[in-house]
């Protein structure tokens, strides 16, 4: 079983990062890129639990470790 997580800033945060990539894209010709936001992209490889499980192993992992509300 594996869990996909996606990780990103709340809209209306300071994206420095994007903000980055953003100017750096301009540089390079891409000027229609209107907004850059970065964020992170987490698998979570499980053995042997039920995807009802892994869910809630996932959601455990997320509220107490990957995410900062």
């Amino acid at each position: 079983m594996t869990a996909k997580v996606y990780i990103s800033l709340k809209s209306g945060i300071l994206d420095p990062q994007g903000q980055a990539v953003h100017h750096a894209l301009e540089s390079l010709g891409f000027g229609q890129v209107r907004e850059v936001r970065t964020g992170k992209f987490i698998e979570l490889h499980y053995n042997g639990v039920s995807k009802e499980e892994a869910a809630r192993q996932t959601q455990q992992a997320c509220d107490k470790l990957l995410a900062n509300p």
